[in-house]
C-alpha cells in the first residue's frame, strides 16, 4: 500500500506529510464517515449547520498536494485534531471506531519521528509482503537513503519547488539511463505506480550510483540554486550513464528493461508460497 494512503474499514483515506505530521483528505474523511457520494456537498452543508466549525474552518483546511489520476492537485486536508474536530459535527456510528483508528495512524508518524528505524522497518515489512527478494529491499532501502542526502543537499542550495525537483530527477535519469523518468514508466508499462519499486536490480544501481554521484558533484561545485543544480544534476547522471554504456558494450544487453520486478518469474514464485 502507498504510504500515501491509510485505510479505514476498507475505504481509501489519502494523506499528505505537513510539518511531520500526517494530514488527510477531508472529503476521504467524511466519505468514509458517512457513506456519502457526495462527501463536497455533505462538509457544504455540515459547515452550514455547525457555524463555529465555519468559523473555524481556515485553522482546520489547508489545501495540500495530494496525487491524483490527474496528477497532483492541492486538495483540503486536516491534521488529526481538525479531523476530530470534523468529527464532533457528523452523527454517525463510525465516529468512534475512527477516532481510534486516526489516533493510532497519526500516533505512528510520531513514533517514527521519535524513532526512524520505526518507518525503515515498515517500509521493508511492506515490500517483503508484496513479494520482493531481501537482496532487492535491501538495495531500495539503500536507494531510499541516497535519494534522501540528494534531496537534503538541494533543500540547502534553495531548490525548493516539486516542479524544480522533478526536472533535476529528470536530469540524472535522462543522463543515466538515456531516458527520463516518464518515458521509463511508459517503456515499463507503468501508469501511476512507483518507478523505483518496479526497477530490476541494475536499474536500482546505476539509479544509486546517479544520484549518489549528484551528490558529491553538487558539493564540489558548491551549486547554488536550480539552475547551478541542474548543471551539477547533469554531471552526475552521466557518471551513471558512462558506467551503464560499459556494462551493455561488454555484455550485449540494454539495462533499461520493460519488465516490471514483480513480473519476474522469481518474485511470482515468492508470491505464491
Amino acid at each position: 500500500m502507498d504510504a500515501s494512503i491509510a485505510v479505514f474499514r476498507g475505504k481509501k483515506i489519502r494523506r499528505a506529510l505537513h510539518k511531520n505530521e500526517w494530514w488527510f483528505v477531508i472529503a476521504d474523511a467524511v466519505s468514509a464517515l458517512t457513506d456519502s457520494v457526495d462527501p463536497s456537498g455533505y462538509i457544504k452543508d455540515m459547515r452550514r449547520r455547525d457555524e463555529e466549525l465555519s468559523k473555524g474552518w481556515g485553522q482546520i483546511a489547508t489545501p495540500l498536494a495530494i496525487q491524483t489520476e490527474g496528477g497532483s492537485q492541492k486538495i483540503n486536508c486536516a491534521n488529526t485534531e481538525g479531523v476530530f474536530r470534523i468529527i464532533q459535527s457528523i452523527p454517525s456510528p463510525k465516529a468512534e471506531p475512527f477516532k481510534r483508528w486516526l489516533a493510532k495512524v497519526g500516533y505512528e508518524r510520531v513514533q517514527e519521528i521519535e524513532d526512524p528505524e520505526l518507518a525503515t522497518k515498515r517500509t521493508r515489512a511492506i515490500y517483503k509482503a508484496k513479494g520482493y527478494s531481501d537482496d532487492w529491499i535491501e538495495k531500495r532501502m539503500r536507494g531510499i537513503a541516497i535519494r534522501e542526502e540528494l534531496t537534503d543537499e538541494w533543500k540547502k542550495r534553495d531548490v525548493k519547488e516539486k516542479k524544480e525537483y522533478e526536472i533535476l530527477t529528470a536530469e540524472i535519469a535522462l543522463a543515466a539511463f538515456g531516458i527520463t523518468p516518464s518515458q521509463h514508466k511508459k517503456h515499463k508499462g507503468l501508469k501511476r505506480e512507483n518507478l523505483r519499486d518496479h526497477r530490476n536490480d541494475l536499474e536500482l544501481i546505476f539509479s544509486m550510483l546517479g544520484e549518489a554521484a549528484t551528490t558529491e558533484i553538487t558539493r564540489v561545485d558548491d551549486a547554488k540554486g536550480f539552475h547551478e543544480s541542474k548543471q551539477s544534476a547533469r554531471k552526475g547522471g552521466e557518471v551513471a550513464g558512462k558506467a551503464r554504456k560499459d556494462l551493455e558494450q561488454k555484455t550485449g544487453k540494454r539495462v533499461v528493461s520493460k519488465v516490471n520486478y514483480l513480473q519476474t518469474p522469481e518474485s511470482q514464485k515468492r508470491l505464491k508460497r
